[in-house]
């Protein structure tokens, strides 16, 4: 595998109604904003990822953030996601690497899979009952391979 583009899906698991959700494209654009009701929110999106860099996988595109060899993806809530009146100005960072981050093996059965995606889960309320932010744990194993 030299580089390819994969199709991915974040879940947000249960978020607090009424919060504005957006994924951030970039430093400051959102993309596929929506107002939660308490139902699970999913934002699909694609990345480009590149193989056979000495970190590993190398993600790549508008909604890929941070260095090579920590990536993610930034999902928006409260002001941060457009929403002026709320009380919330916050980010969820959700890892594309690490323990439970996407694999080479799993670009490989993505790739075989026709009309499949990786799909991570989170939830989506913290503790306290505000939506969850900062670096956040992914649900079950991590990243993991769904039909279309």
């Amino acid at each position: 595998m030299d580089e390819r583009e994969i199709q991915l899906r974040i879940t947000v698991v249960s978020p607090p109604a009424d919060v504005a959700f957006a994924m951030q494209r970039g430093r400051d654009e959102l993309h596929q904003a929506t107002r939660s009701t308490g139902e699970d929110i999913s934002f699909d999106f694609a990345v480009r990822v590149r193989s056979g860099t000495v970190a590993g996988l190398n993600f790549l595109g508008p909604y890929t953030q941070g260095p090579p060899s920590v990536r993610f993806v930034y999902v928006n809530m409260g002001t941060a996601a457009g929403d002026t009146r709320s009380p919330w100005a916050r980010r969820a960072k959700v890892p594309l690497m690490g323990i439970t981050g996407i694999t080479e093996a799993l670009v490989e059965r993505l790739g075989k899979s026709p009309g499949a995606r990786l799909e991570a889960r989170y939830a989506g309320t913290a503790k306290d009952g505000s939506p969850s932010c900062a670096s956040v744990k992914l649900l079950g194993d991590g990243w993991t391979l769904v039909a279309g």
